[in-house]
């Protein structure tokens, strides 16, 4: 398969050289190995999936390092508390839910959802709680996943959250993605927004033909455009059904493909040819983990178009599910790789020559944070 070039006589509006360096003046410079930049905290990120938030538990996740303990009262909210109790750093995850409060395992004391101490059991008469508790996180519920602002608390009312709105539309439906990924998360964005490694796929999806239509970079986005032709090869069957050729008997279309890195996540749209709305799209949050972060959780809502004919995407979902976690499988191993040689290599030694992602490589740099330093690491979330 050959690499995807701009088509003859397409105009490519992505910047120029000078362009990515003057995008960079944020916070991290220009020169800063990627790998090195942390993510900025003060946007909206899935920590977990709601339906392992049970009601009257607790669950452990993290985010850049930092411990976060999740528990869902007996009411049905969600709370997002510093992972660890004021006493003795016990992690509160190891905790129980009591109606509204979340009381740590060891010495039973009692955190409400702003974290504030409701109650030490054993505390003497006369003595005043401690005037500390821990750390509360702002937490939102949407399209089925916890969110949690890791920032400044006073910037989460502003901050705009992420919008997804065929997420509750009758006319779709969506499966869920949460999978922990060995690499930083600048490989993912790089990943998906380069097309050009389709043959990675190929026992997959056959042999794609990617032909590279344009770009639009911004301060904090680029998006790339696609067309994909498949010119041979054998295609699983979840593929065609995914892009709707296989509730169409089967005939292979060009798909016209948007793939967008808004900082800080990442959205993809497939619109098969001679059709006006997407068969699917992607929307996908890559959470870092560890304080090094080198290790990100993937979350992904791949939202589907309902064919005409009732049920059929119900009867092609096992086959959808099982195409996507192959590619995903096969990506997962492709960037882990990349992560494994920056760490032997101690720096980015890979010689990028595909504008586009000189382009996305900038934008993170420019919303990106500097690295903090942290003592130990932090382990991965379950």
């Amino acid at each position: 398969m050959s690499g995807a070039q701009p088509a003859p006589g397409t105009h490519v509006s992505a910047g120029s050289i000078g362009d990515r360096t003057a995008v960079a003046d944020g916070r991290v410079d220009a020169t800063t190995d990627l790998r090195r930049v942390g993510i900025d905290p003060d946007r909206w990120y899935p920590v977990a999936v709601s339906r392992a938030v049970r009601r009257g538990r607790t669950r452990a996740t993290a985010f850049a390092g930092e411990r976060i303990a999740l528990f869902r009262t007996a009411s049905g909210a969600v709370h997002a508390l510093e992972d660890r109790c004021a006493h003795r750093q016990v992690p509160l995850s190891m905790g129980v839910v009591e109606g509204d409060v979340l009381r740590c395992c060891y010495h039973a004391w009692a955190y409400r959802g702003n974290g504030r101490i409701s109650q030490i059991p054993y505390l003497p008469k006369g003595v005043d709680r401690p005037p500390r508790g821990v750390r509360a996180y702002p937490v939102r519920e949407a399209y089925g996943l916890v969110f949690v602002f890791p920032g400044d608390p006073d910037k989460a009312e502003t901050t705009e959250f992420p919008s997804h709105p065929a997420y509750a539309s009758p006319r779709h439906k969506t499966m869920t993605f949460s999978r922990t990924v060995k690499c930083h998360y600048s490989f993912m964005h790089e990943n998906l927004l380069d097309m050009n490694h389709q043959f990675l796929h190929r026992g997959v999806v056959g042999r794609i033909q990617p032909v590279f239509l344009g770009s639009d970079t911004g301060r904090d986005f680029v998006e790339a455009r696609y067309l994909f032709t498949h010119r041979g090869g054998r295609k699983d069957r979840g593929a065609g059904f995914l892009a709707a050729e296989g509730f169409r008997g089967g005939r292979d279309s060009a798909d016209a493909i948007t793939i967008r890195t808004e900082y800080p996540y990442q959205k993809l749209h497939l619109v098969p040819e001679r059709a006006e709305l997407p068969a699917f799209s992607l929307w996908a949050a890559y959470v870092p983990v560890d304080a090094e972060q080198r290790v990100n959780h993937v979350y992904g809502l791949l939202t589907i178009a309902k064919p005409r004919v009732p049920g059929a995407l119900d009867l092609a979902w096992p086959f959808i599910r099982r195409f996507t976690e192959r590619v995903f499988a096969e990506d997962r191993m492709a960037v882990e790789a990349e992560q494994r040689a920056w760490d032997e290599q101690g720096r980015d030694r890979n010689q990028e020559i595909f504008p586009l992602i000189l382009d996305v490589r900038a934008v993170l740099r420019a919303n990106g944070v500097p690295m903090p330093v942290s003592p130990g690491r932090c382990p991965e979330s379950r």
